[in-house]
């Protein structure tokens, strides 16, 4: 993987760290970084070597989102939603779009979030029914399916080539079943762009399916068993995801702070900030936050890697911890460097911005915390 460590090092050296205040300011999708990104086989990372992928885990894949996250927001939240959903395209999804991905010609990102549910991604209101001549579930089976949905939030909308969609199952009993859905099918629309407070280029916005007809093939998994699929393949890998995100986002502030501090003086003492004990000890307090939270991550990545008893309460707790620990991290960098903080040039502000996303996207902190509450005293999850 030391050639993977690399390409990404110089993909963002020369491409993402140039773009990302522009890609900030103006709100605009890092179409030139994922391009890149996808040319150097970071997109293609975690598809299996059969495919012509990396064969990368959660680990690479979390050290890529760390990395990139470091130093663009926008372009980590995309290739996030990128790997949580080929991890299910991978397993479930057809070899074209496999290998697709795998050679960097393909983005794929989640359809979950809903109008009628919101970030209560486990109960989608969206349809799918029988479509074609037969337009009904009967013994010779359905060729093709009908799905309408309204989708809050979508990732990378008008920019993804795929969609992992979720909806009610077409005929089978449970809550939920996947689709990969073209993004270019008819029916498909986005709605407008995104002008939000942070991860501004990231290219989330709503998307409606009005009648949007795909083949019965198009199933991620059997009818009815998306829940299980989301919970048991996906939802990891958004949660650890997620953590890492915030862990590089932290790191990255951290240092900015630093930065500020041992080259801002108080000529009238002829001292730099970092010599003052208040500054110096708030920014000792971010580094132990941003540890705490790394130590974390690294611990549900073992977990995970060893098949632990507990590796499904550590996931449940990673994203939530990360993403009080960014906002605490962020908060305290705008507090120590004062007035500069305000400053786009500084880069402290665009941080601030970006961590505020990870305990309101779903699952959102209140959730998780309860999903953990759930867990430790026997309840299921649902």
């Amino acid at each position: 993987m030391n050639d993977v460590h690399d390409a990404l090092e110089r993909v963002v050296k020369d491409v993402v760290a140039p773009a990302a205040t522009e890609v900030d300011r103006a709100g605009r999708f890092p179409a030139e970084g994922i391009r890149a990104l996808g040319d150097a086989g970071i997109l293609g990372l975690t598809i299996s070597e059969s495919a012509g992928g990396g064969g990368g885990g959660l680990r690479q894949a979390a050290a890529v989102v760390r990395t990139l996250a470091g130093t663009c927001g926008s372009t980590a939240m995309v290739v996030l939603m990128h790997y949580a959903a080929a991890v299910v395209i991978d397993r479930h999804g057809p070899e074209v779009v496999r290998k697709a991905i795998a050679g960097g010609r393909h983005l794929s990102t989640l359809a979950f979030s809903e109008n009628g549910s919101r970030s209560h991604f486990w109960a989608p209101r969206s349809s799918a029914t029988p479509a074609g001549a037969a337009g009904q579930v009967g013994e010779a089976g359905v060729d093709t399916v009908r799905l309408d949905a309204h989708k809050s939030w979508v990732t990378s909308a008008s920019q993804a080539d795929s969609y992992v969609w979720s909806s009610r199952p077409l005929a089978a009993e449970g809550p939920m079943t996947l689709w990969l859905v073209p993004s270019d099918a008819t029916g498909i629309k986005p709605a407008g762009a995104f002008d939000g407070l942070g991860l501004r280029g990231n290219g989330s916005t709503p998307v409606d399916g009005d009648g949007v007809v795909v083949g019965v093939d198009a199933m991620l998994g059997a009818d009815g068993a998306g829940l299980d699929l989301a919970l048991a393949e996906v939802l990891p890998w958004f949660l650890v995801l997620s953590a890492a995100f915030c862990v590089g986002l932290m790191d990255a502030v951290v240092a900015d702070t630093g930065t500020h501090l041992q080259t801002t003086r108080l000529e009238h003492l002829d001292q730099s900030l970092a010599e003052q004990p208040l500054p110096r000890v708030d920014h000792a307090r971010m580094r132990v936050i941003a540890d705490q939270a790394a130590a974390l991550l690294a611990d549900t990545l073992a977990t995970l890697e060893a098949g632990s008893a507990d590796a499904m309460l550590r996931v449940l707790e990673v994203k939530a911890a990360a993403g009080e620990a960014a906002v605490k991290v962020t908060n305290l960098a705008m507090k120590v460097c004062g007035g500069a903080a305000f400053r786009k040039e500084v880069g402290v502000e665009r941080r601030f911005r970006d961590a505020q996303a990870a305990r309101v996207m779903a699952p959102t902190t209140d959730a998780l915390l309860d999903f953990v509450g759930r867990a430790i005293n026997g309840l299921p999850l649902l």
